[in-house]
């Protein structure tokens, strides 16, 4: 089968798809300064822009794992996730708390998803 990489860079690549799963890296939003409901809308605009390009949507997310920096933000994370995430089609999903690559990191998200 072939193998798909999109954004492509030396450590990683953003997206990965094998037949028709697309596997995408843990995003982490651009803008540090926001609190972790802001973190969240911008990983998950980043989510639903790299699912398109590899020819897939949120609605076909398959899997979820969340990693919050601070239990304190999961009600801040999942009141912007329960408006986002698609009604009907919602994935086995798994978040806990763990310390990120930077303090500045609230939230990280990573996805599975079908194509």
């Amino acid at each position: 089968m072939t193998i798909t990489r999109i954004e492509t860079g030396p450590r990683m690549s953003k997206a990965v798809v094998h037949g028709n799963t697309v596997y995408l890296a843990g995003i982490v939003a651009d803008d540090t300064s926001a609190d972790a409901a802001g973190q969240t809308r911008q990983i998950l605009a980043e989510i639903d822009r790299l699912l398109g390009l590899a020819g897939s949507d949120k609605s076909k997310i398959l899997k979820t794992n969340i990693w919050l920096s601070d239990m304190k933000d999961f009600p801040a994370m999942n009141s912007v996730w329960d408006t986002w995430v698609s009604p009907g089609n919602t994935p086995a999903r798994a978040t806990v708390q763990s310390a990120l690559a930077t303090p500045a990191y609230r939230v990280e998200i990573m996805v599975t998803a079908a194509k």
